[in-house]
Protein backbone atom coordinates (compact mmCIF):
# COMPACT_ATOMS: atom_id res chain seq x y z
CA UNK A 1 0.00 0.00 0.00
CA UNK A 2 1.55 3.13 -0.91
CA UNK A 3 1.36 6.69 0.21
CA UNK A 4 -1.43 8.25 -1.93
CA UNK A 5 -3.83 5.45 -1.05
CA UNK A 6 -3.44 5.56 2.36
CA UNK A 7 -3.84 9.46 2.08
CA UNK A 8 -7.30 8.82 0.15
CA UNK A 9 -8.03 6.24 2.67
CA UNK A 10 -7.61 9.09 5.39
CA UNK A 11 -9.41 11.26 3.38
CA UNK A 12 -12.40 8.67 2.84
CA UNK A 13 -12.48 7.81 6.48
CA UNK A 14 -12.56 11.76 7.44
CA UNK A 15 -15.24 12.64 5.21
CA UNK A 16 -17.45 9.60 6.83
CA UNK A 17 -16.57 10.69 10.27
CA UNK A 18 -17.28 13.95 9.16
CA UNK A 19 -20.83 13.04 7.68
CA UNK A 20 -21.74 11.56 9.90
CA UNK A 21 -20.67 14.37 12.85
CA UNK A 22 -22.66 16.69 10.54
CA UNK A 23 -26.00 15.13 9.84
CA UNK A 24 -26.52 14.18 13.59
CA UNK A 25 -25.91 18.14 14.56
CA UNK A 26 -27.85 19.53 11.62
CA UNK A 27 -30.97 17.76 12.73
CA UNK A 28 -30.95 19.88 16.05
CA UNK A 29 -29.55 23.22 14.32
CA UNK A 30 -30.54 25.76 12.32
CA UNK A 31 -30.20 24.86 8.94
CA UNK A 32 -27.06 26.29 6.70
CA UNK A 33 -28.01 28.79 3.60
CA UNK A 34 -26.75 27.83 0.39
CA UNK A 35 -25.65 30.09 -2.60
CA UNK A 36 -28.95 30.17 -4.58
CA UNK A 37 -29.38 27.90 -7.83
CA UNK A 38 -32.44 29.27 -9.52
CA UNK A 39 -32.89 25.83 -11.05
CA UNK A 40 -33.95 24.45 -7.80
CA UNK A 41 -36.44 27.20 -7.05
CA UNK A 42 -37.72 26.85 -10.84
CA UNK A 43 -38.37 22.81 -9.43
CA UNK A 44 -40.00 24.06 -6.53
CA UNK A 45 -42.67 26.08 -8.43
CA UNK A 46 -42.77 23.33 -11.23
CA UNK A 47 -43.38 20.70 -8.65
CA UNK A 48 -46.27 22.19 -6.57
CA UNK A 49 -47.69 23.63 -9.80
CA UNK A 50 -48.27 19.56 -10.96
CA UNK A 51 -49.93 19.10 -8.28
CA UNK A 52 -52.22 21.87 -8.75
CA UNK A 53 -53.13 20.71 -12.00
CA UNK A 54 -53.05 17.04 -11.42
CA UNK A 55 -50.39 16.68 -13.76
CA UNK A 56 -47.73 13.83 -12.83
CA UNK A 57 -44.30 14.16 -11.68
CA UNK A 58 -41.38 11.64 -13.45
CA UNK A 59 -37.79 11.24 -12.32
CA UNK A 60 -35.73 9.18 -14.93
CA UNK A 61 -32.61 7.90 -13.19
CA UNK A 62 -30.04 6.77 -15.90
CA UNK A 63 -28.48 3.77 -16.61
CA UNK A 64 -25.74 3.49 -13.85
CA UNK A 65 -24.98 0.02 -12.70
CA UNK A 66 -24.82 0.35 -8.55
CA UNK A 67 -21.53 -1.83 -9.14
CA UNK A 68 -19.77 0.86 -10.55
CA UNK A 69 -18.46 4.76 -10.01
CA UNK A 70 -21.10 5.55 -12.68
CA UNK A 71 -23.99 4.52 -10.48
CA UNK A 72 -23.08 7.14 -7.77
CA UNK A 73 -25.56 9.54 -9.75
CA UNK A 74 -28.49 7.21 -9.54
CA UNK A 75 -28.07 7.24 -5.79
CA UNK A 76 -28.53 10.87 -5.35
CA UNK A 77 -31.64 10.68 -7.47
CA UNK A 78 -32.78 8.13 -4.92
CA UNK A 79 -33.21 10.82 -2.59
CA UNK A 80 -35.19 13.03 -4.94
CA UNK A 81 -37.37 9.98 -5.45
CA UNK A 82 -37.82 10.00 -1.96
CA UNK A 83 -38.26 13.78 -1.46
CA UNK A 84 -40.27 14.68 -4.48
CA UNK A 85 -42.12 11.41 -4.01
CA UNK A 86 -43.84 12.36 -1.05
CA UNK A 87 -44.48 15.78 -2.15
CA UNK A 88 -46.48 14.81 -4.96
CA UNK A 89 -47.68 11.68 -3.49
CA UNK A 90 -51.18 12.75 -2.67
CA UNK A 91 -51.87 14.43 -6.68
CA UNK A 92 -54.30 12.81 -8.62
CA UNK A 93 -51.68 11.32 -10.98
CA UNK A 94 -48.76 9.72 -8.62
CA UNK A 95 -45.17 10.33 -9.54
CA UNK A 96 -43.22 7.80 -11.88
CA UNK A 97 -39.75 6.45 -11.44
CA UNK A 98 -37.96 5.35 -14.53
CA UNK A 99 -34.21 3.61 -14.87
CA UNK A 100 -32.26 1.73 -17.15
CA UNK A 101 -30.46 -0.93 -14.01
CA UNK A 102 -32.37 -3.55 -12.56
CA UNK A 103 -31.03 -2.97 -9.36
CA UNK A 104 -31.88 0.85 -9.47
CA UNK A 105 -35.05 0.39 -10.49
CA UNK A 106 -35.73 -1.87 -7.38
CA UNK A 107 -34.19 0.43 -4.95
CA UNK A 108 -36.48 3.07 -6.40
CA UNK A 109 -39.81 0.98 -6.07
CA UNK A 110 -38.83 0.70 -2.60
CA UNK A 111 -38.10 4.44 -2.00
CA UNK A 112 -41.14 5.43 -3.36
CA UNK A 113 -43.13 3.04 -1.66
CA UNK A 114 -41.34 4.92 1.18
CA UNK A 115 -42.22 8.35 0.42
CA UNK A 116 -45.95 7.11 -0.29
CA UNK A 117 -45.58 6.17 3.05
CA UNK A 118 -44.01 9.24 4.59
CA UNK A 119 -47.02 11.52 2.80
CA UNK A 120 -49.32 9.05 4.56
CA UNK A 121 -50.70 7.82 1.23
CA UNK A 122 -49.44 4.29 1.09
CA UNK A 123 -52.43 2.93 -0.64
CA UNK A 124 -51.69 5.17 -3.60
CA UNK A 125 -48.46 3.43 -4.54
CA UNK A 126 -48.45 0.56 -7.25
CA UNK A 127 -45.26 -1.31 -8.30
CA UNK A 128 -45.55 -0.57 -11.44
CA UNK A 129 -44.55 2.98 -10.88
CA UNK A 130 -41.49 1.99 -10.60
CA UNK A 131 -40.20 1.14 -14.33
CA UNK A 132 -37.60 -0.68 -15.97
CA UNK A 133 -37.73 0.89 -19.00
CA UNK A 134 -34.48 -0.95 -21.31
CA UNK A 135 -31.28 -2.44 -20.59
CA UNK A 136 -29.15 -0.58 -23.06
CA UNK A 137 -28.69 3.23 -22.91
CA UNK A 138 -31.20 4.03 -26.58
CA UNK A 139 -33.92 1.11 -25.49
CA UNK A 140 -34.10 2.78 -21.90
CA UNK A 141 -34.21 6.08 -22.94
CA UNK A 142 -36.74 5.16 -25.98
CA UNK A 143 -38.94 3.50 -23.46
CA UNK A 144 -39.16 6.21 -20.56
CA UNK A 145 -40.63 8.56 -23.54
CA UNK A 146 -44.15 7.24 -23.36
CA UNK A 147 -44.70 8.35 -19.36
CA UNK A 148 -43.46 12.08 -20.91
CA UNK A 149 -45.38 11.88 -24.00
CA UNK A 150 -48.64 9.75 -23.28
CA UNK A 151 -49.22 9.83 -19.25
CA UNK A 152 -49.66 13.79 -18.46
CA UNK A 153 -45.97 14.29 -16.90
CA UNK A 154 -45.49 18.12 -16.76
CA UNK A 155 -42.41 17.83 -14.49
CA UNK A 156 -39.83 15.81 -15.87
CA UNK A 157 -36.64 15.30 -13.53
CA UNK A 158 -33.66 13.48 -15.51
CA UNK A 159 -31.03 12.58 -13.18
CA UNK A 160 -28.51 10.26 -13.59
CA UNK A 161 -25.69 8.33 -15.60
CA UNK A 162 -26.11 9.15 -19.37
CA UNK A 163 -24.71 9.30 -23.08
CA UNK A 164 -26.12 11.43 -25.74
CA UNK A 165 -29.23 9.22 -25.11
CA UNK A 166 -30.76 11.59 -23.00
CA UNK A 167 -31.59 14.20 -25.59
CA UNK A 168 -34.50 12.00 -26.87
CA UNK A 169 -35.86 12.31 -23.22
CA UNK A 170 -35.72 16.24 -22.87
CA UNK A 171 -36.61 16.97 -26.07
CA UNK A 172 -39.37 14.80 -25.54
CA UNK A 173 -40.34 16.77 -22.13
CA UNK A 174 -39.79 20.29 -24.48
CA UNK A 175 -42.14 19.22 -27.34
CA UNK A 176 -45.10 18.41 -24.88
CA UNK A 177 -44.24 21.95 -23.07
CA UNK A 178 -43.17 19.80 -19.74
CA UNK A 179 -40.72 21.09 -17.29
CA UNK A 180 -37.48 19.61 -17.16
CA UNK A 181 -34.50 19.76 -14.77
CA UNK A 182 -31.45 17.68 -15.50
CA UNK A 183 -28.33 16.52 -14.52
CA UNK A 184 -25.64 14.22 -15.14
CA UNK A 185 -21.98 13.25 -14.07
CA UNK A 186 -20.94 12.78 -17.57
CA UNK A 187 -19.23 15.93 -19.66
CA UNK A 188 -20.90 14.84 -22.82
CA UNK A 189 -24.87 14.67 -21.23
CA UNK A 190 -24.24 17.65 -19.35
CA UNK A 191 -23.26 19.64 -23.09
CA UNK A 192 -26.09 17.86 -24.64
CA UNK A 193 -28.38 18.61 -21.71
CA UNK A 194 -27.14 22.26 -21.24
CA UNK A 195 -28.51 23.22 -25.09
CA UNK A 196 -31.80 20.61 -24.18
CA UNK A 197 -32.73 20.46 -21.07
CA UNK A 198 -35.25 23.83 -19.87
CA UNK A 199 -33.02 23.72 -16.54
CA UNK A 200 -29.56 22.17 -16.76
CA UNK A 201 -27.36 21.32 -13.39
CA UNK A 202 -23.53 21.66 -13.79
CA UNK A 203 -21.01 20.15 -12.10
CA UNK A 204 -21.03 19.20 -8.58
CA UNK A 205 -24.27 21.12 -8.05
CA UNK A 206 -26.27 17.49 -9.30
CA UNK A 207 -24.76 15.91 -5.68
CA UNK A 208 -26.07 19.44 -3.80
CA UNK A 209 -29.71 18.71 -4.99
CA UNK A 210 -31.05 16.85 -2.12
CA UNK A 211 -29.46 19.76 0.18
CA UNK A 212 -31.68 22.39 -1.97
CA UNK A 213 -34.75 19.96 -1.88
CA UNK A 214 -34.71 19.28 1.78
CA UNK A 215 -34.19 15.67 1.27
CA UNK A 216 -32.68 15.50 4.64
CA UNK A 217 -29.73 16.40 7.23
CA UNK A 218 -27.55 13.56 5.69
CA UNK A 219 -27.82 15.76 1.65
CA UNK A 220 -27.14 19.13 3.81
CA UNK A 221 -24.14 17.73 5.53
CA UNK A 222 -22.72 16.08 2.01
CA UNK A 223 -22.76 19.55 0.54
CA UNK A 224 -21.03 20.95 3.58
CA UNK A 225 -18.16 18.63 3.41
CA UNK A 226 -17.96 18.90 -0.58
CA UNK A 227 -17.18 22.56 0.81
CA UNK A 228 -14.22 21.59 3.14
CA UNK A 229 -12.71 19.55 0.44
CA UNK A 230 -13.13 21.86 -2.19
CA UNK A 231 -11.40 24.19 0.44
CA UNK A 232 -8.41 22.00 1.60
CA UNK A 233 -7.92 20.91 -2.10
CA UNK A 234 -7.48 24.63 -3.35
CA UNK A 235 -5.42 24.58 0.47
CA UNK A 236 -2.82 22.18 -0.93
CA UNK A 237 -2.80 23.24 -4.91
CA UNK A 238 -1.76 27.00 -3.59
CA UNK A 239 0.96 25.77 -1.36
CA UNK A 240 2.41 23.60 -3.58
CA UNK A 241 2.60 26.31 -6.73
CA UNK A 242 4.29 28.73 -3.07
CA UNK A 243 7.15 25.73 -2.28
CA UNK A 244 7.48 24.72 -5.69
CA UNK A 245 8.45 28.72 -6.53
CA UNK A 246 10.51 28.70 -3.14
CA UNK A 247 12.42 25.74 -4.60
CA UNK A 248 11.49 23.87 -1.59
CA UNK A 249 9.76 21.20 -3.76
Amino acid sequence: MNVVTIIGFLVVLLSAGALLVFSLSGRRAQPPVFREIPAMSRLKEAVGQSVEDGTRLHITLGSGSLTTLRGAPGLVGLGVVRRLGALTALGDRPPVVSGGDAALVLLAQQTLHDACRAAAAGEVYRPEAGRLTGLTPFSYAAGALPVTRDEDASVNVVMGNFGVEVALLTDAAERQGAFSLAASDNLTAQAVLYATAREALVGEELFATGAYIGAGAAHTASVQIQDILRSLLIFGILSGVLLTLMGLL
